[in-house]
């Protein structure tokens, strides 16, 4: 099968959802398939065509909201070039700039679009806005959301139930919802396949000590993550003991005001924002941890929290609707719904180191359910929903190629 794959971000820049496309490209060809890739340039600003890779970069502008860059919609270079992949599905990752190109693509060459939604923007608005024309800004976005992956979208995946809801139930969308939860390369976070003369030296460099219990928060330091929760609620776990620490992993545009913060509460000894992090040295900072916690709620899923679970690391998630799939209370993990409930397990945790082995060893197993290889299984099954008895490139080559002979 020839895929497109359209996305408004890609590595080098590195968040969840070009995460997943690239762990979706490489999981989709080891299962023999050819994936092409159209996504967003470098700040360059020029076309960039990658023929090893099969990645086309289109040029973009900065929007404020991680390292999106926003696009035109009908670019006519980068049209000519697609139009000799003939591709036989199109999977958009986005809903505008890439995401509306694609859209168009799709219905100008009659190729079956699967969408998959990834971001729940209205936690996103502020980005843009600034405070202003908040509720306004939030119509906006629902209607362009509903009507992209309502009108368009042969089918729509999702990651988890709460993005199926608010399809459901508040768009009234009325076609097929595949909840596919977004899968990783597990392997990667394995104790087993990290270098733990990298940890060693990673602890040093972090005064941490053997005595120590390690709180860990991987993500982007900005307001819709909630990271003042965590810091306010160390305040009182450090009356439990000093040498519960807390590292806060990742930037953002909240990084140096959390600085000043802690540092007025007198937290510096006990909280860490360690910054940007190369993404090949993620898997040695989960294995500093002893729990990895989260109080965000604007997450369609929650990568980092398969991260820690892969990695062996028991999560510890406010109870929202993204985490309540995958981390089951009291099993492999620990869900609270206020501070005083994330206090206590973080304490009964910290008291009780045998059931903190429980929970960790079940983390592990029950993070293989989001190998990298299912979840591409799963969405090659939607593939074919969306062709629905359509020939592939391949077939009708096959088929040519039969006559001739």
């Amino acid at each position: 099968m020839r895929i497109g794959l359209f996305t408004d971000t890609y590595p080098p820049y590195i968040n969840g959802v070009s995460t997943s496309v690239y762990m979706l490209k490489k999981a989709l060809e080891k299962k023999g398939h050819q994936v092409y890739v159209v996504t967003v340039s470098n700040e360059n600003m020029k076309y960039d065509v990658d023929k090893e890779e099969n990645v086309l970069r289109i040029p973009g502008i900065p929007i404020g909201i991680y390292d999106y860059r926003l696009t035109g919609i009908y670019p006519l270079r980068a049209l000519n070039i697609i139009r000799k992949w003939n591709l036989d599905i199109i999977h958009s990752h986005t809903e505008f700039g890439v995401g509306t190109f694609a859209r168009i693509f799709a219905k100008q060459y009659n190729i079956p679009l699967v969408h998959t939604y990834h971001t729940m923007y209205e936690d996103y608005i502020h980005y843009i806005t600034k405070g202003y024309f908040d509720k306004s800004s939030k119509k906006i976005v629902e209607y362009l959301t509903s009507f992209y992956c309502d009108k368009t979208a042969n089918e729509l995946i999702v990651p988890t139930k709460k993005t199926y809801d608010l399809f459901k139930q508040k768009y009234e969308f009325d076609r097929n919802i595949h909840i596919i939860p977004t899968g990783i390369e597990i392997e990667r976070f394995y104790k087993e396949n990290v270098d733990q003369k990298l940890v060693t030296e990673l602890k040093k460099k972090f005064l941490l000590l053997k005595d120590d219990f390690v709180i860990v928060f991987v993500g982007r330091i900005a307001e819709e993550k909630n990271i003042p929760f965590l810091l306010d609620a160390h305040k009182d776990l450090v009356k439990v003991s000093p040498n519960i620490k807390l590292l806060i992993i990742g930037d953002g545009p909240d990084l140096e005001g959390f600085k000043k913060r802690i540092a007025k509460q007198k937290l510096t000894d006990n909280i860490e924002f360690v910054g940007k992090v190369p993404w090949e040295e993620i898997p040695a900072y989960y294995q500093l941890a002893d729990v990895f916690a989260t109080a965000s709620t604007s997450e369609t899923q929650g990568l980092t929290v398969i991260e820690a679970m892969a990695a062996g690391i028991a999560p510890v998630c406010i109870d929202d609707e993204s985490f309540n799939t995958t981390v089951i209370d009291d099993l492999n993990g620990k869900i609270f719904k206020n501070q005083k409930g994330y206090i206590k397990a973080i304490t009964e945790l910290y008291n009780d180191r045998q059931k903190l082995a429980d929970l960790s060893k079940q983390a592990r197993l029950n993070a293989e359910v989001h190998s990298s290889k299912y979840y591409a299984e799963r969405v090659l099954d939607v593939y074919n929903n969306a062709l629905g008895g359509k020939k592939t490139f391949f077939e009708k080559y096959f088929k040519i190629f039969k006559k001739k002979k």
